[in-house]
């Protein structure tokens, strides 16, 4: 089904986002807030990228020259990259870091800076993830692949009985493929499906750009390491191969519970391509928060704990979310809709744990 055809219902509790929507204005208006970033934003920024560029720099300047010393810097980069991405590149992405379009347009580049490419993530992301979240062949963060069954409308293999098991050393895989075959596989499959066209870019211009960036990406990350850092070869190949496994599980282990969970649900829909619930409601069927009262775990992650309120207001910077989820909560309990949240992460992780291996089973199958 193509995406275009699919509808979602305007009828059915259609009025409860327009009541959050006012509910949340009003919040932001009395108070004299604005929705984008702010001085803590911007503190935030300056960490996530010390975290990277601090060790990358004591390696090639020469300051850090013991191997396990050196190992540990690619640590520490590992993850300011995941913390690069979570909570600098995604906002931007999303237009909510800054209220300056063009600080967003380039503060979104930092995807290509980390080795993947920010159109890319735009389309799977924003269009496809946010707009048919755990729809069964359109939502490609419940499609990782033939190895993994996130989706009880997916085909099931015989070794996806072992998935709760060997899944989270997948997880920890997710950025080589974006270095390697993922961007360019997108790139030709969104061509053939006309999401080019929707963002007004040629397929040769983003194919052009994603090439340059990831031999820029590769010459600075690996190749300059590689000539100047004094430690053997393999160590910095180790450490290089270390920062992006640690970049790929830490993303897995934040985006996955967000919708892969025994409270969520995975609609499909029916033959005319209409859903059943309106987009907002479809939301809070689908989608978990987890580890609500964690201050500095919720600073790390780009606020992404509050995925259902980065879901409904995609276009709030995430240091907003704390304070506007006690309304979202109030509002869905209004209504009688579901409000599903997890109090800690590790709880999620539990969960998420179980939904793996009950999608292992080949008679799991969508309510």
């Amino acid at each position: 089904m193509q995406y275009k055809t699919v509808k979602f219902s305007r009828q059915n509790q259609a009025e409860f986002i327009a009541d959050l929507r006012k509910q949340v204005k009003h919040y932001f208006d009395s108070n004299n807030i604005s929705i984008y970033g702010n001085a803590s934003m911007v503190f935030k920024t300056i960490c996530m990228f010390t975290m990277f560029f601090v060790p990358y720099f004591l390696m090639l300047f020469g300051v850090v020259t013991n191997p396990w010393l050196v190992l540990a810097m690619w640590v520490i980069m590992g993850f300011g990259t995941a913390g690069i991405g979570l909570s600098v590149m995604h906002d931007a992405n999303h237009g909510a870091y800054s209220k300056n379009k063009y600080v967003n347009k380039y503060m979104s580049y930092v995807m290509n800076f980390v080795g993947a490419s920010s159109f890319n993530w735009k389309i799977q992301h924003n269009i496809l993830h946010h707009t048919y979240t755990n729809i069964e062949g359109m939502d490609e963060d419940i499609d990782p692949g033939i190895f993994m069954r996130l989706s009880p409308h997916a085909k099931h293999m015989k070794v996806h009985k072992l998935q709760h098991i060997y899944g989270w050393f997948l997880y920890g895989m997710m950025t080589f493929l974006w270095l390697t075959t993922k961007d360019f596989r997108q790139l030709m499959r969104y061509k053939k499906e006309g999401l080019l066209k929707t963002q007004k870019r040629t397929y040769g211009s983003v194919l052009t750009e994603t090439i340059i960036s990831k031999i820029l990406y590769y010459g600075y990350a690996l190749v300059i390491p590689l000539i100047f850092i004094q430690a053997p070869w393999y160590i910095i190949v180790l450490g290089f191969i270390i920062m992006h496994y640690i970049t790929g599980m830490v993303l897995g282990l934040i985006f996955q519970p967000a919708h892969v969970m025994p409270t969520s649900e995975y609609p499909i829909p029916d033959n005319t391509g209409n859903m059943e619930n309106n987009w907002a409601v479809h939301q809070l069927y689908t989608t978990t928060n987890f580890a609500p009262k964690s201050k500095l775990f919720s600073w790390y992650v780009g606020g992404l704990n509050f995925q259902i309120e980065h879901h409904l207001f995609p276009n709030i910077c995430h240091v907003h979310y704390k304070k506007i989820s006690k309304i979202v909560e109030a509002k869905a309990k209004e209504y009688g809709l579901p409000y599903h949240s997890k109090e800690t992460f590790y709880a999620a992780l539990v969960e998420h744990g179980k939904m793996l291996k009950a999608l292992g089973q080949p008679q799991v199958q969508a309510a």
